[in-house]
């Protein structure tokens, strides 16, 4: 299940990468508060509030919220448990946002989070991948 929610985000990734790119802030700033949302509600083992940050594409992947925090606490763990977690360079094209988030982990590592949040028909938005990568190791 890990690796398909990789090739969402990393299908989204290379579509934004290689797309023309502009920045709006307001999209971007409902973009990074559905992202720190999401965090917190992490934070309160609130699996149900954090699955609703979830798209649908990945709510498909994960069908429930203890499913869906499960694989964040196994495959996520800088995601779910930090020291620090800050907004980084975002870029946006059409109804998607891609927001990188610098992390520092329960034990002091560095990492780099790269978000993917898409708008919703109903205006929301909503995280469709979120790639993880220690800083300094190689894409």
């Amino acid at each position: 299940m890990r690796i398909a929610a990789l090739l969402i985000a990393l299908t989204v990734v290379l579509g934004i990468a290689l797309g023309p790119v502009s920045t709006r802030a307001g999209d971007v700033s409902a973009a990074q508060g559905v992202i720190q949302a999401q965090e917190r509600a992490f934070a309160r083992d609130d699996a149900a509030a954090a699955y609703s940050y979830a798209a649908p594409a990945i709510k498909e992947i994960f069908p429930g919220p203890d499913i869906f925090m499960s694989m964040v606490q196994n495959g996520y763990a800088p995601v779910y448990r930090h020291k620090s977690f800050e907004f980084g360079e975002s870029k946006s094209e059409g109804s998607w946002i891609a927001q990188r988030v610098h992390i520092i982990d329960a034990n002091g590592e560095a990492w780099e989070a790269l978000y993917t949040v898409e708008q919703q028909p109903d205006g929301s938005y909503k995280i469709t991948g979120c790639s993880l990568l220690k800083a300094g190791q190689a894409v």
